[in-house]
């Protein structure tokens, strides 16, 4: 296997056993323990978790080091509001003469959390300026372990989305406006439980 390979091999289980809560909020992250793991040598993983940095999955300490960003109720509250503006945003920058076109169907394995994925992507690229649907893809991965673990504290997540997906298959604005401001109005007030649940999880 080629060293571009290899690093490419890398970032994408380390990235996917971050989005599926395999460690902490906090969690230091060694690259020489992450690269027993891997099966690699130190240097793609260290490429890999500065990559992850720039995508605001991993973060670096001050001593150096990579880690797990902490979370906390005000730092989930943000990531909430910022997620809530982001669709507003690329609703607000839809074309007026629209071509509505609906997330494609929820295979029946597919998690809650990757369902929002999906809805909240498809609704950013229907927006004129493609940096809302890089954005709203990017946060989506930031947010996908507090998603995962939502349902033990928020009930019927299951039908949540079913509104979303006919709204952005019309094309009514308002409706997305509307259920975007609850949905993210919820979780903002359940936020410290959230937290408490990823930590638990």
């Amino acid at each position: 296997m080629n060293s571009g390979a290899t690093a490419e091999r890398v970032f994408a289980v380390l990235k996917r056993r971050i989005m599926g809560h395999e460690f902490r909020p906090g969690d230091h992250l060694d690259p020489s323990v992450l690269a027993t793991q891997l099966a690699a040598s130190v240097t793609p993983v260290r490429d890999a978790l500065n990559r992850l940095t720039g995508e605001g999955l991993v973060e670096t300490r001050t001593g150096g080091g990579f880690s797990l960003p902490a979370l906390d109720e005000p730092r989930l509250k943000d990531l909430y509001g910022w997620s809530a503006e982001l669709l507003l945003l690329a609703i607000r920058s839809w074309p007026p003469s629209l071509t509505p076109a609906a997330p494609p169907p929820f295979a029946e394995t597919i998690s809650i959390a990757e369902q929002a994925a999906a809805v909240f992507l498809a609704i950013g690229q229907l927006s004129t300026n493609s940096e809302h649907a890089r954005a709203i893809e990017r946060l989506s991965a930031r947010l996908h372990a507090v998603r995962e673990v939502e349902g033990h504290i928020l009930s019927q997540l299951d039908e949540e989305l079913g509104p979303w997906v006919h709204a952005a298959a019309t094309g009514d604005r308002d409706s997305l406006r509307r259920l975007c401001q609850a949905y993210h109005r919820r979780r903002a007030r359940a936020a410290g439980d959230i937290v408490r649940a990823v930590y638990r999880a």
